[in-house]
Formats: C-alpha cells, structure tokens, sequence
C-alpha cells in the first residue's frame, strides 16, 4: 500500500502508471473535505454522499485530464461544486422541510439539563443557519461555504472557481450580508 505521506502529484502519477488503487489515498485524504462542501451546498445528507462519490468517480475518469497547472485540491473541488450546482439546478421547486433537514444532518443529546438547553440552542441556531444558507443563490452560498466551512483562502476559492479574487470578496460580503438580514430574527427570537 502507497504511504500516506506522499504528496497528491505522486499519487496521481502511480494511479496513471496503473496503480490504480493508488487514488484510494486521494479518496481518503479528500472526502471528509468534499462531504462537507456537498452537505453545505445542498443540505441534504443523502444528497451529499452522492455527490461525493460522483465527484471521485469523475475525478479518477478523468485523471488523465488533470494537467497539474493548479492544485488537485482545486481541481477535485471545482468538480464537487459542478455536480452540487448540477443537482441544485435539477431538484424539483419543492422545498426541503426543517424538520427533514433535521433527521438528515442529525444533532446530538447531551447529558445534564443545563448543557441539554444550551445543546437544543446551538442546535436551534445551526439549523437557522443552514436554513438561510440553503436559501442564498448557489454562487454566494459556495463562497461561503469554502471560506467559513472549508477555510480556504480567498485565493484559493478564486482558483477553483476561475474567477478574481475581487469577485470572491463581494460574493462572500454580499452572501455573508444576505445571511445577516435572514438571520436578524433568530437572534431576538431565541
């Protein structure tokens, strides 16, 4: 089995050199990373781990494709948000209940009484929060979800997205504007 100190480059170049179970490594040093932008962007679990496995399945396909003039790390997101915008421009007009959102990202019970009702707010306010991020238009909603969830520089997002980092900055302040007046309610009503 291939180290997992390698870097992304050698693992690439042993999975072309027909060792493909070489990409396994990238698989496990990327998904959590890929999990988390598809749930954030779409907001629904099953969703996510779909999107997920279609982004690996793309990415070893297309391997060969891969010239390495940007980072993989780039390069595997910008297919992740491909598929995620694809499955957003796809879904029905219906609208995703709270209460469905809740069962698919799940929050956790803790022990005492005091630290239940601090638990039941944050997950309160968390679901507040996904519910006015799902709401935000997906260029926006990505921004965000690289820079606050992912931490990725504002350059980095502007290479995975091809576009300036100027435009990285005002989606995000426009979108993070967004998030404040849809969340401007919760913070008096919790």
């Amino acid at each position: 089995m291939p180290n997992l100190e390698l870097e992304d480059a050698q693992i690439i170049e042993r999975t072309l050199c027909g060792e493909p179970e070489a990409f396994n490594l990238l698989v496990h040093r990327w998904e959590r990373q890929i999990y988390g932008l598809a749930l954030r962007m779409l907001g629904r679990d099953d969703e996510a781990k779909d999107a997920t496995q279609e982004t690996f399945l793309s990415a070893y396909r297309n391997l060969s494709k891969f010239r390495g003039e940007a980072k993989f790390s780039s390069w595997i997101y910008r297919i992740a948000l491909n598929i995620c915008n694809t499955k957003l421009r796809g879904r029905s007009k219906n609208v995703v209940s709270l209460e469905e959102q809740q069962e698919n990202i799940g929050f956790e019970v803790v022990a005492d009484s005091e630290d239940l009702a601090e638990g039941i707010q944050r997950d309160q306010v968390a679901r507040h929060v996904r519910r006015a991020l799902q709401g935000l238009p997906p260029d926006m909603r990505q921004v965000i979800v690289m820079k606050e969830y992912e931490d990725l520089k504002f350059s980095e997002i502007a290479d995975i997205l091809g576009i300036p980092v100027s435009t990285v900055k005002t989606r995000m302040y426009t979108g993070l504007a967004e998030l404040k007046k849809r969340l401007g309610h919760v913070r008096s009503g919790i």
